[in-house]
């Protein structure tokens, strides 16, 4: 199931006043979920007989398969990581030393339907291979990308100088540019 997180993308998402990243990822019999604020990452695994059982202490009145209630959690959960939240459907959080109770309040079947996501701190491993790894890994990517583009401007440049020892000449005077400067480039870009 980890694993199967691993692919899913980080997604902005708001519960109450506060700003988290989060993914998750349901299958028939059990779950995960990662929710960050970029200072702590806390996350919740359940199976199907935790869901089970707290399925039945929060929705009394509903009597639903424990696929089926995975399955609506999924539907719940998988707009709001799309940036879709819907109007029936409530989010809340809760902080405390122990770790983060996120609070769904919707609808299953026109009955009120109740959940509980009961995350505690992520280990240094989870936390290091679902956001830091992959941060750095893109930190990686982007570098390389930022030397390549570089490496074109001068080539560019140098095909322009070029042209212009040639004897060419732009027709509208508008597109002219000023040269590449790399080290001036660098530095803002480090400012920035």
């Amino acid at each position: 199931l980890e694993s199967s997180l691993l692919t899913q993308p980080w997604a902005s998402v708001c519960f109450g006043e506060s700003l988290f990243l989060a993914k998750a990822c349901f299958r028939d019999s059990d779950y995960v979920l990662l929710i960050s604020d970029l200072s702590s990452v806390w996350y919740e695994s359940a199976d199907a007989e935790t869901v089970g059982q707290r399925s039945k202490e929060l929705n009394k009145r509903l009597t639903v398969r424990v696929s089926s209630f995975l399955h609506h959690l999924s539907n719940l959960m998988c707009p709001l990581l799309a940036g879709q939240q819907d109007a029936t459907t409530t989010f809340s959080c809760h902080r405390a030393a122990a770790g983060l109770s996120l609070h769904v309040k919707s609808e299953l079947s026109g009955l009120p339907f109740y959940w509980d996501f009961h995350c505690c701190p992520a280990p240094v491993e989870m936390v290091s291979r679902h956001l830091v790894q992959p941060l750095i890994r893109m930190s990686l990517v982007l570098q390389h990308q930022v030397q390549e583009l570089t490496s074109l401007l001068l080539q560019k440049d140098a095909e322009i100088e070029e042209y212009r020892d040639s004897g060419a000449a732009l027709s509208r005077d508008r597109l002219r540019t000023e040269p590449f400067r790399e080290e001036t480039f660098q530095q803002n870009f480090m400012a920035e």
